[in-house]
This record gives structure tokens, C-alpha cells and sequence, in this order.
């Protein structure tokens, strides 16, 4: 399921009595650069066509920037310094959006000399940050560096991931399949509270209503199932599973996918096996299919972890899929590796390709690829909202059943150590990249207490 883009609105400011032709050709610059980063991700929605030269200088154009960006409902605000800038000005269009915003200015290339005035553009920006806080704006800001630099183009990327964050989260629908299993007191959630503190909502269908779609669509026979039934045969050794469970299974997955859609939910949480007598097949490969379309649903109705899913989707922006893994024994060599496994929920996109695809008793068997992996959770207890985070890598390890990768720390005994003093249970969220710093900016915005992986916590005895 294709994300929609970031609309971003685009305010330069300038200072009113420094050179609009440094200004312009500083904005002329930075616009360049923006609009190669993430073109087929983000809408820019700039004021060309309001104020001098497309910056922001004068108060009285304040209104009509914000009714401009209001009309197009822009996700997020980015008020790049060409110069000083007009804090009043930057100030006064943020306060009124209430959406992230962005600040930056380029490096200043000299200071003033008796011949000519610089453009003071760090100056400005720290006095500007000041304002905006007096306004109550939340903001990010990639510090003072060149247009042209890896730094402003990470930072600019990183933005627009952690505007995604926040928008997947405040317009969340999770579709809650069946109860919790009996025995899973850790996989319990406060539906109220996301609700009330996220604005996420929680839509409940029965995992019932998954078989009866499925013994529809298998009555049909129609073409769409037929070519996805075959697809399966193409990629995945089947020889260990019935033809007939097979089937069921693709049936299954088609009726899932129909369901979400029409409930309008972007990810799940799914009881799995224990509503495996009324599915009547193991629900473990729909999990990873329907990952692979976008549609990402956690293990045993965990709803936070399917939060967590969310979350991951939107780092990347939706170009890869993510998993939700057990943590299960640590590497019998490797002292800082961990086996991130589950019975055979894992998209196929992420499998190895040296791991042979097996479908054995309707689970799936393959090792992930290699590669860095960011992995997250976000959790709660006494009503207070957490987001792990912290960077790896894939690495080897023994073969085991169901999908799996050996995931590597830096300090596996801190990583553990947090885990198991945070709020925490034994599923967590992977996706592969570096994202960390995105998590840790989302959190801010969101209210979320990081939780840093790379910083000791509670020591263990």
C-alpha cells in the first residue's frame, strides 16, 4: 500500500534591510538541493507566488503564507535562513500551522569587514529559536552548515522521516484480530489512552469474519486467487505443506488484505495461533505477505507492537518492509548477537538470498539478509509512553526453524539490561537502515520517553 507524500510548505525568511540578492541566491541554492532529496516522497509547497523572490520578510505577508499552507494542509513547515532572517516572521507563520517545522541556514561564508556586510544567517537562527520557543513551536534544526554538505541533505532526509512518523501515528487505524492468546499478559495495551494521547484507533474484526471472506474467495476459484497461489509455488518450496493448506492460506491472506483496506487500517495485530481452529490454517505467512504489501500485522494481538510496525513503515517511508521479531538466546559464540526469531511471520522481501524459502506446516523457514538493522519498540506502563531504539547488524549464526536473523549490538548485556528494566516485552520491531535518530526525534515530538539503547541504564547484577 503506496504512503501518501509529505506535503511540506517551504517559508524562507530574510533579514528586510540585507541584500535580497544574497538572499535570493542563497534560497535558489537550498531550494535546489531539497528538491532532489526524496522528490517522489515529498510535495513542496513553496511562496513564490506570495512574497519578493519567494522569502518571507514582511509581516504583513503573514497571513496570506498561512492561508496558502492551510489549503494545501501541509504536514510539516521549513523556514531555511537565507540571511539574519525575520524571526517575527518565522515565528509568526510556525506558531500558527502547529505542524513540525524545520530550522537551518547555510554556513556564512566570511564575517563582516569594513568593505561588506555577511549575512550573520547562525546569529539569526539562534534568535529565531528563542522566539519560536516563546510561541510554543516544536521544532528540529540541522545545525549551521553548508547547502551542499552531506549534513544538510541527512538532516533534511531525516526530517522528512520523522514528519512521516508523526503522521502515520496521529491518523493510525489498527485492526485488531480476535483477543489476545490466554497466556500473553504481556502483550496487553490501553486502547483508551492511544486513543486519547495518539489519536490512534483500534478496529476490532473477528478473526471469523478472516474465515468466511477465505471460504468465499476459495468457493470463487476467481483469477486473483489463482495467480497469487501460483505465485507462492514460484518462490517458496511448498513440499512440506498440503497443496490444500496452501491454498487456504493464499485465500486467507486475500481475505486479510480485503478486510484491512475496507476498514481503512494500515497495520494489525493478529492472534495467531490460537485462532488458528477457527482460520483453520497457521496465520504465520499472511503476517509476512501482507508486510510485503504494506500491511504489516504484529504476533499475538500485540497492538503496541503493531505501533511499533507503524512506526518502522514510516522511517522508511514505505520502500521496505519490517518485522516483528521474539527475543529468544543469545548467540552460542558471538557475546554481543541476539536471535531475533518467530515461527515464520517474516516478509519475503527481507530473506537472504542464500536461505532457501520453505513452507513447512503452513509456517515459513528462511534466514534475513544482511545488512544494518535499526530495532525499536514502543511500550507503556502506568501510563507513561516509551520508544526503544538502537542500531545493529545482521550477522551469522546457526540455522534454527521458522525466520530468523542473529542480530549483533555493540553491548549486547546493555541492550539486555534495558530490555529488561524498560517497559518492555519480548517482541521487537526491525527494519533495515540507520535510523536511530529518527526514532529519538519522533519521540520528541510524540511525548515518547526514548530510550537510547547506546546508554546504560538500570545495571543488572
Amino acid at each position: 500500500m503506496a504512503m501518501d507524500k509529505i506535503r511540506l510548505g517551504v517559508a524562507p525568511t530574510k533579514r528586510a534591510f540585507l541584500s535580497m540578492e544574497e538572499a535570493k541566491r542563497q534560497k535558489d541554492k537550498f531550494m535546489a538541493v531539497i528538491r532532489s532529496i526524496l522528490p517522489d516522497k515529498v510535495e513542496i509547497i513553496d511562496i513564490d507566488d506570495l512574497c519578493e523572490n519567494g522569502i518571507l520578510f514582511q509581516t504583513d505577508k503573514i497571513p496570506a503564507v498561512v492561508e496558502k499552507f492551510r489549503a494545501a494542509n501541509i504536514d510539516a513547515l521549513f523556514t531555511p535562513h537565507c540571511d539574519f532572517g525575520e524571526e517575527q516572521c518565522a515565528a509568526g507563520v510556525a506558531a500558527q500551522m502547529k505542524v513540525p517545522t524545520l530550522l537551518w541556514g547555510a554556513r556564512d561564508e566570511r564575517p563582516n569587514t569594513d568593505v561588506g556586510r555577511g549575512r550573520d544567517t547562525q546569529c539569526g537562527m539562534f534568535a529565531c529559536s528563542k522566539v519560536m520557543r516563546r510561541f510554543g513551536v516544536q521544532y528540529s534544526y540541522i545545525w549551521n552548515c553548508e547547502t551542499e554538505s552531506e549534513d544538510f541533505r541527512n538532516g533534511f532526509d531525516a526530517f522528512i522521516r520523522v514528519v512521516s512518523v508523526i503522521k502515520t501515528v496521529r491518523t493510525l487505524r489498527v485492526a485488531k484480530f480476535g483477543a489476545r492468546p490466554v497466556p500473553f499478559m504481556s502483550v496487553m495495551a490501553n486502547e483508551a489512552e492511544l486513543a486519547t494521547k495518539f489519536g490512534i484507533t483500534t478496529v476490532p474484526i473477528s478473526p471469523t469474519a478472516i474465515a468466511k471472506r477465505a471460504d468465499q474467495i476459495l468457493a470463487d476459484n476467481g483469477e486473483e486467487l489463482q495467480n497469487y497461489y501460483n505465485d507462492i509455488l514460484a518462490r517458496i518450496d511448498t513440499s512440506a505443506t498440503q497443496p490444500e493448506q496452501v491454498q487456504r492460506i493464499a485465500a486467507v491472506t486475500l481475505a486479510t488484505k480485503q478486510l484491512m483496506l475496507e476498514n481503512r487500517c494500515s497495520v494489525g495485530a493478529m492472534e495467531c495461533w490460537s485462532a488458528t481452529p477457527i482460520i483453520g490454517v497457521p496465520i504465520c505467512m499472511t503476517l509476512g505477505e501482507l508486510a510485503d504489501a504494506g500491511l504489516p500485522i504484529s504476533c499475538e494481538t500485540d497492538l503496541n507492537g503493531a505501533v511499533t510496525l507503524a512506526i518502522l513503515r514510516a522511517i522508511t517511508l514505505g520502500d521496505e518492509a519490517e518485522f516483528l521479531a521474539d527475543l529468544t538466546i543469545r548467540h552460542p559464540e558471538n557475546d554481543n548477537a541476539e536471535l531475533l526469531w518467530h515461527c515464520g511471520p517474516f516478509p519475503y522481501s527481507l530473506k537472504d538470498p542464500d536461505s532457501k524459502a520453505r513452507l513447512v506446516g503452513g509456517q515459513e523457514r528462511w534466514a534475513l539478509k544482511k545488512g544494518d538493522i535499526t530495532v525499536t519498540r514502543f511500550d507503556d506502563i502506568d501510563g507513561e509512553y516509551y520508544l526503544f531504539g538502537g542500531e545493529g547488524k545482521a550477522v551469522d549464526g546457526p540455522e534454527t526453524t521458522g525466520t530468523y536473523v542473529w542480530f549483533e549490538a555493540d553491548n549486547w548485556k546493555r541492550w539486555e539490561e534495558k530490555l529488561m528494566f524498560g517497559p518492555y516485552i519480548h517482541h521487537v520491531g526491525g527494519a533495515y537502515g540507520k535510523y536511530k535518530k529518527v526514532l529519538r526525534e519522533a519521540a520528541r515530538y510524540l511525548g515518547l520517553k526514548f530510550d537510547d539503547a547506546s546508554e546504560q541504564g538500570t545495571y543488572s547484577l
